[in-house]
Formats: C-alpha cells, structure tokens, sequence
C-alpha cells in the first residue's frame, strides 16, 4: 500500500496557521514523523491565494531537511506544478492532473520523460461526474492523453473522487465500479484515493474511514491519502492485505504488531 501523508496541507488549520507563521520547525517535526510512521511519500500543499511558489518552495525545503522521503507535490495549479517540480531534489507524486482546461497539456509534458509519476481525477469541465460511466468516460480519456506521451499506466494514480458517504445517493458504489473496471482494463495502474473524504459529517468518523478503507482495497486500490499517524487506520490496512492474501502468512503483520505499529493493544 502506497501512504501520501497528509498532514502538511495548508487547509489543516493547525498546519495552515504554521505556514503562514512561518513556524519551519512544526513543519520538520511533521514531515519526520509521518516519514517514521511509513509514510510512502509526504503531501506538500501550500493551500494560499498568493505566492504559492514561495511558499510551496520555502515548505519543500524543511520537508526535504527533514527527510528523504519523495514528496507529493500538491496543487489546484498546473503552472505553479510545472513551476516548483524542478525545484524538488528527486521525483515524487504529482498531485494532480484531470480533464479540466489545461492541465494535461501543462503537466504531461513536463513529466513525460522523467521518473515523476501522477495522480489524475475522474473529473473534467463539466465537473465530477455523478455516475460510474462519466468517470469512466473521463478516465479513458486521460489515458489516451497519457499514451500521447508515453506515460506508463504504473505511473499514474487514477483517484475516482471518494465523496462523502451521508451525502452520496448510491454510497461508495460508483468508486467500487470505477475500480473493477480499472482492474479490467488498465490492470498497472494505480487506484488512490482521500480516506477521510468518505466520512465527513459524520460522528466518529474514524470508523467510517476504516470501513472504507478495507472495502476499498478489497476492490482494488493500492494508495491512500491519509494520517500515517492514525495507528487504528494503518492497522486496518495490514489486517486487510493479510486478509487479501496479499501477506504471506501474515508475516508483515505480526511485525507490525511486535514493531508497536498499532499502539497499545491488549494481548490476546
């Protein structure tokens, strides 16, 4: 499983007051310890109306300070990606590209003969689709851009758009059918997608984000936007993959398990 930790993200509010305090040390402190935590790459998005170079370019630099962990570069702007990818040390997550105006014509380009790898939204100008067949539309699309350009499918992270569950008429059923036919028809390419998003006002809603996750992976994905800090949540996910099989004889988790990863947990 792919971890993007999530925690250095401007619209955290915590995170958000941080950066425009300049605190670098409360942003060290949290790349470093999602980076311990497991964390496969750190999400840096910057989440300001002005100077986002600036500051995604001040941020990169703790982060990278801080650890050796790739970053997955964060932004609504394809020129502000294009702007700050080469300023980064060594390739990451592009975060991200869809059907919308012109962002593949921006970024695949620039990508294109490099290591960066990407992720890209089931979603283009006339928004985010509402059913699986507009998404998939949207994903056959962005494919056949990204054969344009020679971009492997194991580069690109497709994201179905989780929305939250109390407010979707059909629950997570239109990301369980975009992820069986992405597993049909584009088998290398990755499946990602924003835990949290499932859950929003909703009471406790790590539960939910737990639900999701494993039923998720049952499917398919094998990438998550998440807390590597949440102990409940990882341990959810290692439970998962032994339980896919995907875990011979449960050896990683058992070595989670005696690593502490979970937090306390009572002997059995």
């Amino acid at each position: 499983m792919y971890i993007i930790g999530e925690k250095i993200n401007g619209s955290i509010p915590s995170m958000g007051q941080a950066i425009a305090d300049r605190n670098a040390d409360y942003i060290r402190e949290m790349a470093k310890k999602q980076a311990d935590a497991g964390a496969t790459y750190i999400d840096c998005c910057a989440s300001v109306n002005e100077g986002e170079v600036e500051t995604l370019k001040w941020m990169i630099d703790i982060i990278q300070d801080a650890c050796d962990t790739p970053i997955c570069i964060d932004s609504p702007s394809p020129e502000v990606l294009v702007e700050v990818l080469d300023y980064i040390k060594k390739p990451g997550l592009c975060n991200s590209v869809s059907g919308e105006g012109n962002k593949i014509d921006l970024i695949f380009p620039k990508i294109a003969d490099t290591k960066w790898k990407v992720v890209a939204l089931l979603s283009d100008d006339t928004g985010i689709p509402k059913d699986a067949a507009g998404r998939i539309r949207v994903l056959n699309n962005i494919m056949a851009e990204a054969e344009k350009y020679g971009i492997a499918e194991d580069r690109i992270f497709i994201d179905p758009l989780v929305e939250m569950l109390c407010a979707a008429e059909d629950g997570i059923e239109v990301v369980i059918e975009v992820e069986k036919y992405i597993k049909e028809h584009y088998p290398d390419l990755h499946i990602i997608c924003a835990v949290s998003n499932i859950s929003y006002n909703l009471p406790y809603r790590k539960i939910v984000n737990q639900a999701f996750a494993a039923v998720a992976m049952w499917f398919g994905m094998d990438a998550a936007v998440m807390d590597p800090l949440n102990r409940d949540l990882r341990g959810t996910i290692y439970a998962t993959e032994a339980l896919m099989g995907e875990d011979f004889f449960c050896v990683e988790y058992i070595d989670a398990y005696r690593e502490d990863i979970f937090g306390p947990v009572k002997k059995d």
